[in-house]
C-alpha cells in the first residue's frame, strides 16, 4: 500500500512550514509541499500540522531484561514491543549487562529477530560486561561478518563489577569490530559501559590520543554517572569521539543540563546521544520493610530529555532530536536511518505543539494513532 502523509510539519522546519511525505515499500520515496499521486490508490494520512520526527533510536536497551542482582526472582523479563512504541522508539539496539550466563547472546539474537519480525528495527551487540568476551561464533569479527544483527561489542570498565579490561585488551577488541565492521559493511563500534570507579575513561582517553584513526569505533556511555567522568567524557568528545549520556540510571545531573554544560564547553551537539539504558531490573528497598523490590527501568526518558532540551534548554527540535536520531545512527552506523530523507526508512513520530507523542510509525506501519496503540507485539495484551 503506498501511503502520503499530508500536512507535516518537518522537524527541520520552520514552523509555517508543511510539507507531504510519500511512502512506498517502508521507504521514503518523495517529500514535497504538495505530492499529487493522480489515480494511484493511496492511504492518505493527515498530520495536522503537528511536528514530525524521524522515528527515535535507542542505543542502549537490555531487551532480554537486566537484574539478577539477588537473585533468579530479580531477573528482569523481555522488552515489550509497547513500551517502545510508547515512547516513540522504532529502532533499538540491544545488549547483555552484567549478567552473560543466564542472559545469554542466543537469546538476545532471538529477540532482536523477533522485534524485527514484529515491526521494528533491531541490532544487537556482541559481549558483555566481563572478559573473555562471549560471542555467537568464534569471535567478535565473526559476529559481525556472519551474523546480521549484530553491529558491534560491548565491554564494561571503571566499573567493581567489571572484568577490569587493560588498555591492550580494549585494542583488541576494538581491532576485531574494526576488522568485522570493514568485511561486513557495517562499520562495527565497541559500546563502553562506564562505571564510577576514580579510573574513569581514562584507558579511553589513551587510545584516543595514541590512536586517533580509532576514535571512532568508539561509543562511551554512562558518561554523566559522575561529574569527573562527564569531565573526562567532554575531553574525549573535544579529541573527535562520540559520548552517549544515559537518561536512566545514576547521574550527577539531568541529562538535558549535561547537554547544555557539554555545548558550553566547546562540544559540537554532534558528538553526543542520548540512551536509556532501559528494561534493565531497578532494585528498590522498602524504607518501613527492608525488603527488596525490583521495577523495570524506564525506556520514556530519552524522549522526556529531549523535550527538556527544546522546552527548557531553548534548542529548536532540529537540534534537540539529533541526541536521538542521526547522531544516533552515526554512532552505531545504521543505515537508511536517522533522518526524514528520500531512500531512508519510514519511521516516524508525530508530536503536537507542546510535543506530546501522538502517532508513531515504523517502517511506514502504524504503531501509535492519535496516542492508542494499534498495533502489539505478540503475547502484549
Amino acid at each position: 500500500m503506498i501511503k502520503l502523509i499530508k500536512n507535516a510539519r518537518l522537524y527541520t522546519s520552520v514552523e509555517t512550514e508543511l510539507t507531504d511525505i510519500l511512502i512506498c515499500d517502508n521507504k521514503i520515496q518523495q517529500i514535497a509541499p504538495q505530492i499529487e499521486t493522480g489515480n494511484l490508490q493511496v492511504e492518505v494520512i493527515d498530520a495536522k500540522g503537528y511536528w514530525v520526527t524521524p522515528g527515535l533510536i535507542d542505543i542502549h536497551v537490555h531487551v532480554i531484561g537486566g537484574g539478577g542482582q539477588t537473585g533468579f526472582s530479580s531477573l528482569a523479563p523481555e522488552v515489550r514491543i509497547q513500551r517502545l512504541i510508547e515512547c516513540g522508539t522504532t529502532t533499538v539496539v540491544g545488549l547483555l549487562g552484567t549478567d552473560g550466563f543466564v542472559k545469554q547472546l542466543p537469546q538476545l539474537y532471538a529477540k532482536t529477530m523477533s522485534l524485527r519480525m514484529n515491526g521494528l528495527s533491531a541490532y544487537m551487540l556482541t559481549g558483555f560486561y566481563g572478559l573473555p568476551t562471549p560471542a555467537i561464533t568464534n569471535s567478535i569479527a565473526e559476529d559481525l561478518i556472519y551474523t546480521d544483527p549484530v553491529i558491534g561489542c560491548k565491554i564494561a570498565m571503571c566499573d567493581d563489577r567489571s572484568s577490569y579490561p587493560t588498555k591492550e585488551e580494549l585494542l583488541r577488541i576494538i581491532n576485531q569490530v574494526r576488522l568485522g565492521g570493514f568485511t561486513s559493511a557495517k562499520g562495527g563500534v565497541m559500546h563502553v559501559h562506564l562505571g564510577g570507579l576514580p579510573e574513569g575513561m581514562t584507558l579511553l582517553l589513551e587510545i584516543a590520543r595514541e590512536y586517533p584513526s580509532l576514535i571512532g569505533y568508539i561509543s562511551p556511555t554512562h558518561t554523566i554517572r559522575t561529574e569527573n567522568l562527564f569531565n573526562q567524557a567532554i575531553e574525549f568528545a573535544k579529541l573527535g569521539g562520540m559520548i552517549d549520556i544515559s537518561t536512566g540510571g545514576t547521574k550527577f545531573t539531568e541529562p538535558y543540563k549535561a547537554v547544555l554544560q557539554a555545548m558550553d564547553n566547546g562540544v559540537e551537539l554532534s558528538k553526543m546521544t542520548f540512551s536509556s539504558d532501559g528494561n534493565a531490573g531497578v532494585r528498590r528497598i522498602d524504607p518501613q520493610t527492608g525488603i527488596d523490590t525490583y521495577t523495570l527501568a524506564p525506556l520514556h526518558l530519552n524522549l522526556q530529555q529531549t523535550v527538556k532540551l527544546i522546552t527548557d534548554g531553548g534548542l529548536h527540535p532540529k537540534d534537540a532530536f539529533k541526541l536521538v536520531t542521526e547522531n544516533a545512527a552515526k554512532v552505531m552506523k545504521l543505515k537508511n536511518k536517522g533522518f526524514i530523507k528520500a531512500g531512508f526508512d519510514a519511521d516516524f513520530c508525530f508530536f503536537d505543539e507542546t510535543f506530546n507523542l501522538t502517532d508513531v510509525f515504523s517502517q511506514g506501519v502504524e504503531f501509535m494513532r492519535n496516542g492508542e496503540i494499534v498495533r502489539k507485539g505478540n503475547f502484549e495484551a
